[in-house]
């Protein structure tokens, strides 16, 4: 990297940094942490259903799209304030932290009001404009990498959110494009090992977008977590055949379950627990 200061490279023996998503839930510290939800805010029920599903399950963060960046304009485009307080009123209730995406820096002010973490997707995230704005929003920041960007200009959009005076940003590795058109996108898990020598920031991964397939999401996730991550996004959907947005990637509420419970022993092997263990093992230890 040429640009300086560079603010977001890990300095000889600093650790990663703990990013506080609300609710208690903090990322980058030794518990692995997991964001769940449907890809699109669609109606009362399916946000109902699907946070009561991933809260039973042990997921630590909601997420759900209100405003839904789409190649077609003709697909749909999310419920947009409506969607937000229905997350909104789901995550209180279950004291769940919420996570949705900002597409434009005029939906700052009403995003605000209902989220506690703000998501900057793969195509803002080189909007240099919307980081600037973020950065300024005084909310936590997952970080998608673009899907046709490389690590160093990963970071080099993360360098703009701390520049701006947001610490805490967590990065997110989606999937890039490549050569081989076979699934949605190439997971470049390399990548993510890369950034947890390079940068400081938290890193977590998105199997859902990065596969396309609901069959290969379980085994990218385990994947993900051995290869060292701190965290998933997984998109879980009540009926994915009925979903207005990437149903066939979407979880099964039975199907998250089963990640869940396959995080375990992966999870074991690389010395991590999910979080909120950590607590309880120390707590059982000093027993």
């Amino acid at each position: 990297m040429s640009a300086t200061p560079n603010q977001v490279l890990r300095q000889a023996g600093q650790r990663t940094t703990e990013v506080p998503l609300g609710h208690g839930v903090r990322i980058g510290g030794s518990g692995f942490v997991v964001l769940a939800g449907p890809c699109a805010l669609e109606g009362q029920e399916q946000v109902e259903r699907t946070a009561a599903a991933v809260h039973h399950a042990g997921a630590h963060v909601l997420r759900g799209g209100a405003f839904k960046p789409r190649t077609s304009p003709y697909s749909f485009q999310g419920l947009g304030e409506p969607g937000l307080k229905l997350l909104k009123d789901a995550g209180h209730r279950l004291r769940l932290p919420v996570v949705s995406e900002v597409m434009d820096a005029q939906q700052l002010p009403v995003m605000l009001d209902y989220v506690d973490v703000l998501q900057i997707g793969a195509r803002n995230m080189q909007n240099f404009s919307l980081l600037r704005a973020v950065a300024k929003a005084g909310r936590p920041v997952v970080l998608k990498r673009g899907f046709g960007c490389t690590l160093e200009e990963w970071l080099l959009a993360a360098e703009y959110l701390l520049d701006g005076g947001q610490p805490n940003v967590v990065l997110c590795e989606r999937g890039i494009r490549s050569f081989d058109n076979t699934l949605r996108n190439t997971l470049d898990l390399a990548g993510v090992a890369w950034m947890k020598e390079r940068s400081h920031l938290p890193v977590i991964v998105d199997p859902s977008h990065s596969t396309g397939q609901r069959s290969l999401v379980t085994p990218m996730a385990l994947a993900a977590a051995a290869a060292g991550a701190d965290g998933l996004m997984v998109e879980v959907h009540p009926t994915p055949e009925a979903a207005l947005c990437d149903g066939p990637q979407a979880l099964t509420p039975t199907l998250f379950e089963g990640l869940m419970q396959a995080l375990a022993p992966v999870l074991a092997a690389v010395g991590r627990p999910l979080f909120g263990q950590e607590l309880r093992r120390a707590v059982g230890g000093a027993r």
